[in-house]
C-alpha cells in the first residue's frame, strides 16, 4: 500500500510542460548519458516533501521497486527516502544494511542528480564513520562512471569533517577520465576541499594543474582569490 501511495502521489503531481526542459537538462537524448530516461517534471523540493512523509514507512523492498523504474522522480525519491532512513537510524545494523543495499543498487543510481543527492549522505558518512575508506577506492577503480562519481563526490563528508587526505586520492584515480561529469565532480571536491583548506588545494594544483583536465581546473578555482585564479589558468 505504502509503494502505490508514493506512486501516486508523484502521478498526481506530475507536469507534462516541464517534461520537456527536464529531459533535456538531464540528457536523455539517444547516445546522451541520461538515454532512456523518463520524468514527470516534479520539482526536487516536492519530492523530498513526499519522500520526507513516506520515509517511514516504507521498505527496502519499496525502495528497490521505485528504483527498478526509468521514471526519474521514482528513483530521485527512492534515494531520498533511503537518505532518511539512514540519518534517522541509530542502530549500525540497520546502517550497514541500508549501505549493503545501496551498493547492490549503484545500477540504478545512474545519473548524476541521483548519485550526488545521495551517495555522500549514505557511504561518505558510513566510510568515515567506521574507516571503510576502502568501499571508495574500489568504486573508484570502477569501470561505471556512476560508480566512479560515488566515490569523488562521497569524499564530501570526509571535507566535512576537515578530512582531507582522501581527497586528492580519490580524485587522482580518475583525473582524466574521459567523461567531462568526471572533470567537473572532481572539480568540485578540490574547490570544496580548498574551502576548508586552500594550502593542501594550492599544493595539489602546483603539482597537477598541467595534466588536469581545463573544466576541472576552472571548478577547482572557483572560490580562490582572482589573481592566484587567473594564475593557473593561463598555465593551461
Amino acid at each position: 500500500m505504502v509503494l502505490n501511495d508514493i506512486k501516486s502521489t508523484l502521478n498526481d503531481l506530475s507536469d507534462p510542460e516541464k517534461v520537456k526542459s527536464v529531459s533535456r537538462y538531464f540528457k536523455t537524448g539517444k547516445g546522451e548519458y541520461g538515454e532512456g530516461d523518463m520524468f514527470l517534471g516534479i520539482t526536487v523540493p516536492n519530492q523530498r516533501l513526499i519522500a520526507k512523509e513516506f520515509y517511514q514507512e516504507a521498505s527496502l523492498e519499496d525502495v528497490k521497486d521505485l528504483l527498478s523504474f526509468n521514471i526519474h522522480e521514482y528513483r530521485l525519491v527512492a534515494l531520498l527516502i533511503l537518505v532518511n532512513q539512514y540519518r534517522k537510524s541509530k542502530d549500525e545494523k540497520t546502517r550497514k544494511e541500508i549501505v549493503a543495499f545501496y551498493l547492490s543498487q549503484t545500477s540504478r543510481i545512474n545519473n548524476w542528480d541521483l548519485v550526488d543527492t545521495s551517495c555522500y549522505k549514505i557511504l561518505g558518512h558510513f566510510c568515515f564513520d567506521q574507516k571503510r575508506e576502502d568501499l571508495l577506492y574500489d568504486l573508484a577503480d570502477s569501470d561505471d562512471l556512476w560508480e566512479k562519481r560515488m566515490a569523488i563526490v562521497s569524499t564530501m563528508y570526509f571535507i566535512k569533517q576537515n578530512s582531507l587526505e582522501i581527497v586528492p586520492e580519490i580524485v587522482l584515480k580518475n583525473l582524466n577520465h574521459s567523461h567531462d561529469l568526471m572533470h567537473k565532480a572532481n572539480g568540485w571536491m578540490l574547490r570544496e576541499m580548498g574551502k576548508v583548506n586552500e594550502e593542501k588545494l594550492i599544493q595539489f594544483l602546483d603539482e597537477y594543474t598541467l595534466q588536469m583536465p581545463r573544466t576541472t581546473l576552472r571548478y577547482a578555482l572557483e572560490k580562490i582569490d582572482p589573481v592566484v585564479k587567473d594564475y593557473y589558468m593561463k598555465l593551461k
